[in-house]
């Protein structure tokens, strides 16, 4: 198992440090690998419904009722369950580590998942009740508000079974395995191909929102097994979890303060737990309020304006979805940390992060700005997708890819913040400040750009709320060097910008999608790192040499 933190773990400060990267480095990868799958399963999802129903008012309400799982999935699985959950399992694990009696774990469970399962149920049975009201709400400007109102009925469930997915994912994370909660969109995206190619003819529509609600089912069943697995039982508690040091702390020969006490306030009742939750539910809310604002605006524009949207948007988040594995895995040693009172560790872990993150980030970014056109034509040029809706969305996309960085940073950010089990209202702030720009920009912007003028409203809206969070973490959480990050950042752009130029003129040499895809994709990356190198960007030339060093020893290997 990875070394623990400061002396104690594996030996030393230095050696813990090695194999607590190492530790990240592994972990990374296998959630980087299933999530690209699940990514990849999600464009075949994204394909399968534009090959069978094209883009238009069809799939602008279904759209309109997808709005729901893509709001459970953000406050659910990737935001407030895991930023209230993890850093609480991972404290009650710190205390169980002291011999604490009871387990703390089996009170922390005890206490939360019956009350979630319910509340979640009695919500979903609203949702469902008022899948018309909610439409017209929605989109008031909507083509088909009735079919978008049966869909809405069908992927009311998720609203429960993304909570228990994202409860189960949580308390997995927090006991350090990764595999089984970075599988579940493999089996969610799965579920929706399947049932609607099996039942497209029949229920028309109707069929994608069905596999909607088939797919969030398989998110709770694939990990089950492994959450029984780490369910503490009566008599036979497990061993404590081991906690890699990805960053060693500041004094080698410094010893982590004990743990403080259990998570108290989520196994209260009342107001104590609200206390809690609420922060970090309300930020949720308003992060992906911006889907809201985007449908909701673009319901007035002619039909397919909704889908062109989606599918940018969809495709354009690719590279920050891979970024973000890296802050996924590092969010219970950051919380582990912090919990500990080794500000430091945390603090050096979050600036790592920042960096490595935006570069992964970046490195897309450009690639979707040089290729837009072409990967767009590729994926989804066929059958009822014809060339105008290529167009239409590669133009879109490109100005979503503008905000890919803002993404990335508050997905970033907002950890630290929430990583001590305690609430804090900042991130609300600026997550409110920033959907406050995307409003007014929005508002401003649809009636001269139309969809891509939304994309830019949004790409301004994370912007804001970006730079609101780096300030904010340095001075209300951990002694961020934030001017030392921004120079970073600032050089990355660069070198990303250079990286851009070039693969959007090495796509342009080619009429065929797959030879200017090819040609970029060695171009783009070629480019950033000769431009990363040149500028002396910090963590990424470390990088840039253990690549090379694998690689060597790869070709002496037989």
């Amino acid at each position: 198992a990875p070394a623990g933190p400061g002396p104690a773990g594996g030996g030393g400060g230095v050696r813990g440090a090695v194999a607590g990267e190492r530790f990240v480095a592994r972990a990374a990868l296998v959630t980087a690998l299933l999530t690209a799958g699940g990514s990849l399963l999600g464009l075949m999802r994204d394909q399968t419904i534009a090959h069978l129903f094209g883009a238009g008012r069809e799939t602008d309400a279904f759209l309109v009722a997808w709005t729901l799982p893509e709001f459970a999935s953000t406050v659910l699985i990737e935001d407030a369950m895991a930023l209230v959950l993890v850093p609480a399992f991972s404290l009650a694990l710190a205390h169980r580590a002291t011999g604490s009696a009871p387990d703390p774990v089996r009170l922390l469970l005890r206490a939360t998942l019956p009350r979630l399962l319910l509340t979640l149920a009695v919500v979903a049975a609203v949702v469902a009740a008022c899948a018309p009201a909610l439409v017209r709400l929605l989109a008031p400007g909507l083509a088909d508000p009735g079919l978008a109102a049966d869909c809405t009925r069908l992927t009311a469930v998720t609203v429960l079974t993304f909570g228990t997915a994202g409860y189960l994912s949580a308390v997995l994370r927090a006991h350090h395995s990764f595999a089984a909660p970075a599988a579940i969109y493999m089996a969610y995206n799965f579920g929706i191909i399947a049932v609607a190619f099996a039942l497209h003819t029949v229920w028309g529509m109707r069929a994608a929102a069905l596999g909607v609600a088939v797919g969030s089912v398989l998110m709770v069943l694939v990990q089950l097994p492994a959450f029984l697995r780490h369910l503490p039982r009566r008599g036979g508690e497990r061993a404590p979890v081991p906690v890699p040091s990805a960053v060693p702390s500041a004094s080698p020969s410094a010893v982590p303060a004990a743990p403080p006490s259990p998570p108290s306030a989520l196994t209260a009742p009342g107001m104590a737990a609200l206390a809690v939750v609420a922060p970090v539910a309300l930020f949720a809310l308003s992060r992906q309020a911006q889907v809201l604002v985007e449908r909701f605006l673009a319901s007035g524009l002619p039909a397919g304006a909704i889908s062109h949207l989606n599918y940018a948007q969809k495709v354009a988040q690719l590279p920050m979805v891979l970024s973000l594995m890296i802050v996924t895995v590092t969010l219970p040693i950051v919380a582990r940390a912090m919990a500990e009172g080794d500000v430091e560790r945390a603090r050096r872990r979050v600036e790592r992060d920042l960096v490595l993150a935006s570069a992964v980030v970046l490195l897309g970014a450009a690639f979707v700005l040089a290729c837009a056109p072409q990967l767009i034509e590729l994926l989804f040029q066929r059958g009822a997708f014809d060339a105008s809706a290529t167009a239409a969305t590669a133009d879109v996309m490109r100005v979503y890819a503008l905000g890919l960085l803002g993404h990335t940073l508050v997905g970033t950010l907002v950890r630290p913040f929430f990583s001590a089990a305690r609430p804090t209202w900042y991130p609300l702030a600026a997550m409110s400040a920033g959907l406050a720009v995307t409003v007014v920009a929005g508002t401003l912007l649809v009636g001269p750009w139309g969809a891509p003028g939304i994309a830019a409203a949004n790409a301004a809206g994370i912007a804001v709320s970006a730079l609101l969070l780096l300030a904010g973490l340095g001075t209300r959480v951990m002694p961020l060097d934030t001017g030392r990050v921004l120079s970073t950042l600032g050089r990355l752009v660069l070198a990303t910008a250079a990286a851009t130029a070039a693969g959007w003129a090495a796509a342009a040499s080619f009429d065929s999608p797959p030879m200017a895809l090819a040609t970029a994709g060695v171009v783009v990356p070629a480019v950033l790192v000769a431009a990363c190198r040149a500028l002396r960007v910090p963590e990424v030339l470390p990088l840039i040499a253990e690549a090379r060093r694998r690689l060597r020893h790869a070709r002496r290997v037989p």
